[in-house]
């Protein structure tokens, strides 16, 4: 069976969720939680902090992460790494060919008992959902995950289920494997906070892993640090953190720069730059501080905005990537004087 979600009857609820009734932790417990998450992910995940910590920062600013490279590099790996260091509910879904949106959002069932249609849910209610090798489902199917991730909840039969706090969506995807594959359309992609690449390791990181890691499953050990209860608080002492004018004007001006440049056909959405302040609000927590200043945005320009962006033909032909644009442009829009609390 392809999906591991439980079938429950759903509750009803009203548009957009119940975000309350958690209460804002101080940014010391927020760090502290942070740290703890990153350790417990980096047991399993060999030498890779960088994108252990866009993957916190992502669960932290409420955001969705797109785990992309080749296989064996250990995309699964740090999603379920992630969704296990968490004591909340988890589903994973195998994108097939074959699978429907109703597996994932929920379908309505006659009870032939009450006589009534009873909801049972999708592998989409949970609050880590790992979907392996997305772009193998049809487009159908990956656009079933839109609205849940937009607005974290589910319409079925003209019904609205809230999805909970924390929500996070963790796609990986092959980009080398393309054959009978169905590549994300930019609508989709731009619902990613971030996309992260695993890269090989080091080494030393894979001599280590062979080391600790040759005779058993490293996740199955691992045991969670956090309760959801936790990181809902953290996520809403991440809003609080404070972003100052001239901060909010660079992140206008960093992702108008994209929409500027002739090396790209698109530029960045708005949704890009509100990604971009509220992940730069959550890499500030995680760093300890209550401000964000221009290198927290400088940090993340790349993992949340060269996913969204589509080059021009004169840079493909050059064999440029839209990592290296970001990247130039990063370096080319001025930096504002004043970007931390006063």
């Amino acid at each position: 069976m392809r999906l591991a979600a439980g079938n429950s009857t759903g509750e009803r609820a009203t548009a957009g969720g119940d975000h309350s009734g958690h209460a804002a932790m101080d940014l010391g417990g927020v760090r502290d939680l942070a740290e703890r998450i990153q350790a417990a992910v980096g047991q399993v995940i060999e030498g890779k902090p960088e994108p252990i910590r866009v993957a916190v920062v992502a669960l932290l600013a409420e955001g969705h992460l797109l785990i992309e490279d080749v296989p064996g590099v250990g995309k699964t790996m740090l999603a379920k790494s992630l969704a296990r260091s968490i004591d909340g509910s988890m589903s994973r879904i195998q994108f097939t060919p074959d699978l429907l949106p109703s597996d994932i959002t929920g379908v309505s069932v006659f009870n032939q008992d009450t006589r009534e249609f009873e909801f049972r849910r999708g592998a989409v209610f949970a609050e880590i959902v790992v979907g392996d090798e997305i772009n193998r489902a049809s487009p159908k199917t990956q656009a079933a995950l839109l609205e849940c991730m937009e607005e974290g909840q589910v319409t079925v039969d003209g019904t609205t289920y809230a999805l909970g706090r924390p929500f996070l969506v963790m796609a990986t995807q092959n980009p080398i494997e393309m054959e009978g594959t169905y590549p994300l359309p930019e609508a989709q992609r731009d619902r990613f906070l971030a996309r992260i690449s695993m890269g090989y390791p080091s080494a030393s990181a894979e001599l280590e892993m062979l080391d600790l890691h040759g005779a058993h499953n490293p996740l199955q050990q691992l045991q969670p640090v956090a309760t959801a209860a936790e990181v809902a608080s953290a996520i809403e002492s991440v809003t609080r953190v404070y972003a100052s004018p001239a901060l909010r004007q660079y992140i206008v001006d960093l992702v108008g720069a994209t929409r500027a440049t002739s090396a790209l056909r698109l530029g960045a959405s708005p949704r890009a730059a509100l990604g971009l302040l509220r992940a730069g609000r959550a890499l500030a927590a995680v760093l300890g501080r209550d401000h964000v200043i221009p290198e927290d945005i400088q940090s993340l320009a790349v993992p949340v905005l060269a996913h969204r962006v589509l080059l021009s033909s004169d840079q493909q032909h050059l064999a440029r990537g839209a990592t290296e644009v970001v990247t130039q442009l990063v370096d080319r829009v001025p930096v504002p004087a004043a970007g931390s609390r006063p």
